[in-house]
């Protein structure tokens, strides 16, 4: 193989349009396995499809572009270091993007190995270059670039080159091309300081999260939206809602909600204040957000009892995400009436509307309903069931109506809200004291896309698997629910397999 590359080579070396030759070394690099042409690279340079990068002909570029990804996937981290990075580093410059990524992609494999990253501390230049191509106008590239910088960062020598070096000013060069620039900057600062206290305290001191907290409460409306989102995205850790405590950013938050009232463009910033106080209560406690920031779980309800589809699309999922914690059950059931306005509203929009917002709907009943066997206290059981009898006078029905809509997203979801009440004691009393209900569970002919028939197995199954099915549902029920499991999901009856053939 060894000789077939060597010779391969030459014959592109020595011809004026070497496309056909490129190819067939493509195909020969394919054919055989990284850890086999590992052993064959030996000792070979590449230099000549190095240069044929430097061309305007499209399909040359491209076809040199996947020669050399399978080429230096073949090298080891430390040997690009070693014999290659001249050339990646010129990549970073090249005017075709699947080169610039091919360059960062292999950057990146370096930094991530703990003997190749020391190579490319050292080389100052070639980190200018991969962060001055977070300004590039490909979304794909600066994603490249952002992703090897975060990695280089796990490591204490790699926070050190990026904040305490000449790099921090073209990070702040790079970060003055344009909004959509500054905010890639904020994303690449954002992934560091999640990283740990240590990371987020070089990003702290470098003034680019104070910089971020103040475009909160920017003049320009969409800049405060993606603000809002990066400062989310900075609270996913727990140093990092700390440190956002710490700054007195949740009481802002909170305040922007208060203040979202008088200002006629808050639909544009209002749910991103919202996402942020929900992924709080879930990473922190329900109870304790909802207590210490009342006007996010206000704006929630008053966000749910809104016409405005986008407000009611954030509170169903933020209720939803809630509803999913034993905590925030315990919270919404404290509002008493305001919560249950808000539960018929969401029958409502379950029943009818736009496809989308009946998907939340359901998903977020879903999610209300869902208690765990270990979860299920006398008290806890008497809540989930209550609040399935608020949602309709027959909810049964509404329920199965919706499950059997041609619409597969509904299908789906409307099952999963039997599923949700099927480990329940009264949710499988419901079901077997439904006439026909349990032979719609067990009816195969419903719902024939294969999401269908796993959301109908993964119900049949949650109640086969619940400790008080034969006692509820009954011996016979038990058995029928049994062989189904057996079965699996996509099973086919002699008889259905025999009449569908005569149709044919």
């Amino acid at each position: 193989m060894a000789a077939s590359i060597e010779s391969l080579l030459a014959e592109i070396s020595s011809v004026e349009d070497p496309i056909e030759e490129l190819q067939s070394l493509k195909t020969a690099l394919l054919s055989i396995s990284l850890s086999a042409l590992r052993e064959s690279l030996t000792g070979q340079r590449f230099d000549v499809i190095f240069s044929l990068l430097n061309s305007s002909q499209r399909e040359q570029v491209e076809l040199c572009v996947d020669i050399l990804e399978r080429i230096l996937m073949a090298h080891s981290p430390v040997d690009l270091a070693q014999k290659y990075r001249g050339e990646l580093q010129e990549g970073l410059t090249h005017p075709n993007e699947t080169v610039k990524i091919l360059a960062l992609t292999q950057i990146g494999r370096m930094v991530e190995h703990p003997d190749a990253v020391t190579e490319i501390l050292n080389d100052h230049n070639i980190l200018e270059a991969v962060i001055r191509c977070i300004g590039e106008e490909k979304m794909a590239v600066a994603k490249q670039a952002i992703q090897s910088l975060s990695m280089m960062s796990h490591s204490k020598p790699g926070l050190e080159k990026l904040f305490h070096s000449d790099l921090l000013k073209a990070m702040k060069d790079v970060m003055a091309t344009s909004d959509i620039v500054r905010y890639r900057i904020y994303e690449l600062v954002v992934e560091i300081s999640g990283v740990s206290p240590i990371s987020l305290g070089y990003c702290a001191n470098s003034n680019f999260i104070s910089q971020l907290l103040g475009e909160l409460t920017g003049d320009d409306v969409l800049i405060r939206a993606t603000a809002i989102e990066m400062v989310t995205n900075l609270a996913h850790s727990q140093h990092g809602r700390q440190y956002l405590a710490q700054q007195g950013i949740m009481d802002k938050i909170s305040n922007m909600i208060r203040g979202a009232d008088t200002d006629p463009l808050s639909s544009l910033y209002l749910p991103g204040l919202i996402k942020f106080f929900g992924n709080l209560a879930i990473m922190d406690s329900p109870q304790q957000v909802c207590e210490n920031y009342p006007a996010f779980q206000n704006k929630v309800f008053e966000m749910a009892l809104d016409p405005d589809p986008v407000m009611i699309g954030v509170a169903l999922d933020t209720l939803g995400l809630l509803g999913s914690t034993v905590e925030g059950k315990q919270v919404l059931q404290k509002t008493g009436e305001k919560f249950k306005a808000v539960l018929l509203k969401m029958s409502q929009h379950a029943s009818s509307g736009a496809t989308e917002l009946r998907v939340r709907s359901l998903d977020a009943i879903s999610q209300l309903l869902t208690l765990q066997p270990e979860q299920q206290t006398e008290d806890l059981l008497a809540l989930t069931e209550s609040w399935f009898h608020l949602l309709s006078n027959q909810p049964m029905d509404l329920i199965r109506n919706i499950s059997t809509q041609p619409i597969p997203e509904l299908h789906c979801r409307a099952l999963r809200i039997f599923s949700a009440i099927a480990t329940q004691p009264w949710g499988q009393r419901l079901m077997i004291s439904t006439p026909g209900f349990m032979e719609f569970i067990l009816d195969r002919s419903t719902g024939q896309t294969k999401e269908a028939k796993d959301a109908k197995f993964e119900l049949v199954e949650t109640l086969a698997c619940s400790s008080t099915a034969t006692e509820i549902l009954g011996s016979q029920h038990y058995i029928s629910l049994k062989t189904y499991l057996r079965e699996g999901p996509y099973h086919v009856s002699a008889v259905a397999a025999v009449s569908t053939e005569g149709a044919d």
